[in-house]
């Protein structure tokens, strides 16, 4: 079975063998008292990747950004601007700061005109606007319009929270026609020239870099107060050290190779998207990301979709049947990596044409 539905878009996969071995899986304490071993490393690391002065590893996206949304919100008077499209930790983590007393607000998706005169409007009302989204979209395979929501921040004197893990380890600096995905994998503040900019990032490396944990970066005096207020560094275990070497490994690997994986994996999904629109779809958006999705061109509804996924299956072939963000027409998705060859994308393509 040709598998297009997993995100390791980078290939790494970390077996047990490949790493240099650990004495415990954690240490039975919280990192309030101690940093599993290599962590410190890893977030530096991680931090003049991205472009950011500091950063400090959790277990999850999850517990990061509910633990800095309550942070961020209790800080000073402030309201949280909520992209609607965010991938749904965030609103997770929006509805916990909001029980907890924070001013909750919600704007279209990738939607500037609406969300500049909410930031106007808190501003004016004396609160600090603080947006909060994810970097790029796969549903719609778009990047969010960073450059303007960190504009729109900045003039209201808040700011920009950003999940970038779906960014982290494929997107880069210097993006270009011929190299769409820029180099370096350091994220979206690259892609976008905001490195060094007063945004935070949030990303789990589970996607690019095939490492189960999550890194919070930006400015060293954010990422020290985040250090000492963070409930879960109190009250929870911290990533486990074989999720840490997984992710000095990755690191490591895509310093070195990562270039050319990132070549591959563009060059497969180009080859992609020119199959599956010479056999009838459309695809949605523009950018050869890992995550495509494509709409049925002749026949729109599920159940069109639903039968060309049973074709795929039968003929062995695992893709996805989705709805995007907000809700979307139906379309058929497929979530390339470094790891499939032209063959396994030519069979979708005698798939998807077979009367």
């Amino acid at each position: 079975m040709a598998d297009f539905t997993s995100a390791l878009y980078l290939g790494l996969r970390h077996p047990s063998a490949s790493l240099p071995g650990w004495p415990a899986l954690t240490l039975g304490r919280p990192a309030a008292l101690a940093e599993p071993r290599g962590a410190w490393d890893v977030a530096a690391a991680l931090a003049q990747l991205q472009g950011t002065a500091a950063a400090t590893l959790l277990p999850s996206t999850l517990h990061l950004f509910w633990d800095l949304l309550r942070q961020l919100a209790r800080q000073s008077s402030s309201v949280l601007l909520l992209d609607a499209g965010a991938y749904p930790i965030l609103h997770w983590a929006a509805e916990g700061a909001g029980a907890a007393g924070a001013q909750v607000r919600r704007f279209a998706h990738h939607d500037v005109a609406a969300l500049a005169p909410l930031a106007a409007q808190a501003a004016q009302a004396g609160l600090r606007p603080i947006i909060v989204c994810d970097g790029f979209c796969p549903g719609c395979n778009r990047a969010a319009p960073l450059q303007a929501y960190a504009r729109i921040a900045a003039a209201g004197g808040g700011t920009l929270v950003l999940d970038d893990t779906q960014a982290l380890g494929v997107l880069g600096r210097g993006p270009s026609d011929e190299c769409p995905y820029g180099h370096g994998g350091g994220g979206s503040l690259r892609w976008h020239g905001l490195a060094g900019a007063p945004v935070i990032v949030g990303a789990s490396l589970a996607k690019g870099f095939g490492a189960p944990l999550a890194a919070l970066s930006g400015s060293a005096a954010l990422i020290a107060q985040f250090v000492h207020d963070s409930p879960t560094r109190l009250h929870c275990s911290p990533p486990s050290m074989a999720s840490i070497q997984a992710a000095q490994a990755a690191l490591l690997a895509n310093a070195q190779t990562g270039a050319r994986w990132r070549a591959r994996l563009l060059r497969l999904v180009q080859r992609l998207r020119a199959i599956v629109v010479r056999a009838g779809l459309d695809v949605v958006g523009t950018l050869p990301f890992p995550v495509q999705s494509f709409l049925s061109r002749h026949a729109p509804g599920p159940a069109a979709l639903a039968h060309l996924l049973r074709r795929l299956q039968l003929g062995g072939v695992r893709a996805l049947l989705t709805r995007g963000c907000l809700g979307l027409a139906p379309r058929l998705s497929f979530v390339i990596t470094a790891r499939h060859c032209n063959a396994q994308i030519d069979r979708i393509g005698a798939l998807l044409a077979a009367p």
